[in-house]
């Protein structure tokens, strides 16, 4: 009887309109569920769970919200019986995608005019890190952006910017002018003395390169603070 139930539940022994791939085929992407979007990058199920099955537990590792799913690292994913580390990959490779997709719009921008310009690519980049990361955007003399890197990644409440690290991607990119942005995983965009700080410190530094730093945005999922708009670059 264990057998049957197992054979049953198959995917292959469904009818063809219910199974993920084919229904890809036959209907397009957009008429899968998340489950089923989810289960063909499983490729396969578990000894006592389809691949549909196994991705409806992930889901709900992410309360059923693809925004939480794509905070969650590869450990989460393999708490679930039949989830490897092999499936785990994948399925972050793929919430990475789709977050890169979604943060590129920004950068088809031809030129930077505002701090709102590059603030929404900032915020998809980085909200999903729980711990403080350092990026800077490096622009051509046109305003361009000509490059994007995290420069360091720190803990909870704060994280270190080399300025040598800095400049020196700068120059390597030919950049005159950077953007230099964090996050604040606790939601609180004001501030602190350190974010201050370091802002002057490689505002001055850069001028020496005739590099200019035309503002420092800090994003959170709450939105972003701007140096410039707020005056104080």
């Amino acid at each position: 009887m264990k057998n049957v139930n197992k054979t049953s539940t198959s995917i292959k022994n469904w009818a063809i309109d219910d199974r993920p791939r084919e229904k890809l085929l036959t209907k397009g992407a957009a008429a899968l569920s998340n489950s089923e979007l989810l289960a063909i990058l499983l490729n396969n199920g578990s000894k006592n769970k389809t691949a549909v099955e196994l991705a409806k537990e992930i889901l709900k590792l992410g309360q059923d919200n693809l925004n939480e799913l794509g905070k969650l690292s590869l450990n989460d994913f393999t708490q679930i019986k039949g989830i490897g580390q092999a499936k785990s990959i994948t399925i972050a490779a793929a919430l990475e995608l789709g977050r890169r997709r979604y943060a590129s719009t920004a950068l088809t921008k031809p030129v930077i005019k505002s701090s709102g310009d590059i603030a929404n690519y900032l915020q998809t980049t980085l909200k999903d890190f729980n711990y403080e990361v350092f990026a800077v955007v490096f622009l051509n003399r046109a305003n361009k952006i000509n490059h994007f890197e995290i420069i360091s990644r720190g803990g909870l409440t704060g994280t270190v910017a080399d300025p040598r690290i800095i400049l020196k991607k700068a120059l390597e990119e030919d950049a005159t002018s950077i953007v230099l942005c964090h996050n604040h995983p606790s939601g609180n965009l004001q501030p602190s003395k350190a974010d201050e700080d370091i802002t002057i410190k490689i505002k001055a530094a850069a001028s020496y390169f005739d590099i200019t730093v035309i503002d420092h945005i800090i994003v959170s999922e709450e939105g972003f603070y701007s140096f410039a708009d707020e005056g104080i670059l």
